[in-house]
């Protein structure tokens, strides 16, 4: 009977223990319950160069075409869209839909990240993802950044959102 009750008290402390590694902390739990909701992609710019740089990001578009683009963001279940206006010259609208989530790394800044996904909301892009820095986040307002290289040099695209009351 002590061994059952070994046993048993294993299992439970590996069940504890394999819940506690796969949850999020409370601070991404609270990122995620403020990135909830409608957003709107407001103003992109370009941290660490002074020229006029040409950049496709998540493997869409030129950075450009997504000022204005509209994003909503479930955090129950980590799914999500951003819709592009295709207001700007040589740009095209569309509708993409993602998943989404805070990553957090070991000794690290915790992340937004997510995948773009295709119309069966499968994962696109041999199943890699996008990672951006959370530079700020308020109830209403949202920076990310993403790092890229240009010309060898450290260079930001920053993103700026805006929370959008509408609700859809």
């Amino acid at each position: 009977m002590k061994g059952i009750k070994n046993y048993c008290g294993i299992v439970l402390l590996m069940m504890l223990f394999f819940f506690t590694a796969c949850s999020v902390s409370k601070e991404a739990r609270t990122m995620k319950n403020t990135i909830n909701g409608y957003w709107i992609l407001q103003t992109i710019r370009i941290e660490g160069i002074d020229a006029k740089l040409k950049a496709n990001v998540f493997n869409e578009a030129d950075y450009s075409c997504f000022t204005g683009s509209s994003w909503n963001f479930i955090s129950n279940n980590g799914m999500g869209n951003y819709t592009l206006p295709g207001t700007a010259p040589a740009c095209s609208s569309l509708v993409r839909n993602i998943r989404w989530t805070i990553d957090e790394p070991k000794d690290g800044e915790r992340k937004f990240q997510f995948k773009r996904l295709d119309e069966n909301k499968n994962p696109m892009d041999d199943n890699n993802g996008y990672r951006l820095s959370v530079a700020s986040l308020t109830d209403n307002t949202m920076q990310l950044k993403s790092a890229i290289s240009f010309e060898g040099k450290p260079v930001n695209i920053v993103y700026n959102f805006v929370k959008n009351k509408i609700s859809k």
